[in-house]
């Protein structure tokens, strides 16, 4: 019954989402909110959520392919469908911000590998190319387990470099002091690991019927999950304190802006509260942290907050004028301080959220991802 609502609400999403996808190929970016200061909007969010879920879920297979957790045995090929649907979602929602999206070719064909961005291109298209050849091999695990063991061992430096590489992305515009601290290509990593950590508390809590230690592994995920959650406020404690004491004015008022300006609501209310402390508070009892439909919706919870977390550092650093009155010198629709997503951006965002979890859904039911060759 349960999957059949998922299947209806994925489906509908991605309906939703077609509309944003035609306003895109049929009016560009005319209709988004973000413009020539405000460069960036709710789809890099998106990209920068999805592809740290992607890099999370492969690191917990690793757990199970190269480490041979115990608890983890047979997450593995789980583990690795979530990353391809959430991999796919980003790269996605990324190419449709893009001002001309024909010219992704170029990338490839004429690459700069000095630039960041060009190693993230090429770095996740092959990250997405040895995914799908590890779930293939999946399939027949005994057969190919040292192939297996060979490929997590090969990925798991990618997917820290590619985890790393995007706070390195944000860290390197010296323009933006609210990016440009030495902190985020370290924590970027662990905020991909607490990604991966929910996104299989959700399915694990929602789909998994048939493993043996389902309330071994619930529980194990509830104690990673609250660690990193843990760090996680004490690197976003870092992060705001250092910038608030450091004093630099830019700095200071994206801070400003982020805790009580026009993004206070999301950072205290979504960010904070739902994001970070009621999951906490659902998985610290351990009897409740091994109830599935708990388990699963403390996952939901701390993935709306990295929704939310990756917005948190996207907007708020541009939401201040790099020179001083610089918002009132220029009167014109596109260049505005102040953002909000417009409809067409909620759609394709939403769209690809409906668009993961459909692969995700196709997939559980095309194979077969914990039969006994899986937990063998």
């Amino acid at each position: 019954m349960i999957r059949k609502v998922l299947y209806g609400l994925a489906i509908v999403t991605v309906l939703f989402g077609l509309w944003g996808v035609y306003d895109r190929f049929a009016s560009g970016h005319e209709s988004a909110d973000y413009g020539s200061y405000m460069m960036w909007g709710l789809w890099v969010a998106m990209y920068l959520f999805f592809t740290g879920a992607a890099v999370g879920a492969f690191l917990f297979a690793t757990l199970d392919y190269l480490f041979n957790v115990r608890v983890f045995a047979g997450t593995g090929r789980l583990s690795l469908v979530a990353a391809l649907a959430t991999l796919a979602a980003g790269l996605l929602t990324i190419w449709f911000d893009l001002g001309r999206m024909e010219r992704i070719w170029r990338v490839y064909l004429e690459a700069d590998f000095e630039s960041v961005m060009a190693q993230m291109v090429w770095g996740y298209t092959i990250f997405g190319v040895l995914l799908a050849v590890m779930l293939v091999l999946s399939l027949q695990r005994e057969r190919y387990a040292n192939w297996l063991k060979g490929l997590s061992a090969a990925g798991l430096p990618l997917a820290l470099f590619l985890s790393g590489g995007v706070g390195a992305l944000l860290g390197v515009e010296s323009s933006r002091p609210f990016w440009h601290v030495g902190l985020f290509p370290v924590q970027f990593p662990v905020f991909s690991l607490a990604s991966g950590a929910a996104v299989l508390l959700l399915i694990h809590g929602l789909f998994d019927r048939t493993t043996e230690n389902r309330a071994e592994l619930l529980r194990s995920l509830a104690i990673v999950t609250i660690i990193l959650q843990s760090i996680k406020v004490f690197f976003l404690w870092a992060d705001l304190s250092q910038s608030m004491y450091g004093g630099v004015e830019l700095n200071v008022d994206a801070v400003e802006e982020l805790l009580f300006g026009q993004y206070w609501w999301a950072f205290w209310f979504l960010q904070i509260g739902l994001g970070t402390v009621v999951p906490i508070l659902i998985l610290a009892p351990p009897k409740l942290a091994q109830q599935p439909i708990w388990a699963a919706s403390a996952g939901a919870l701390v993935l709306l907050g990295f929704v939310v977390a990756r917005a948190n550092i996207v907007f708020p650093a541009q939401s201040v004028g790099a020179l001083e009155g610089l918002a009132d010198a220029f009167q014109e629709v596109r260049l505005d301080l102040s953002y909000f997503p417009s409809g067409p951006e909620w759609a394709l965002a939403i769209g690809m959220c409906g668009l993961a979890s459909l692969l995700f859904l196709l997939a559980y039911d095309g194979l077969t991802l914990l039969g006994a060759e899986e937990r063998a």
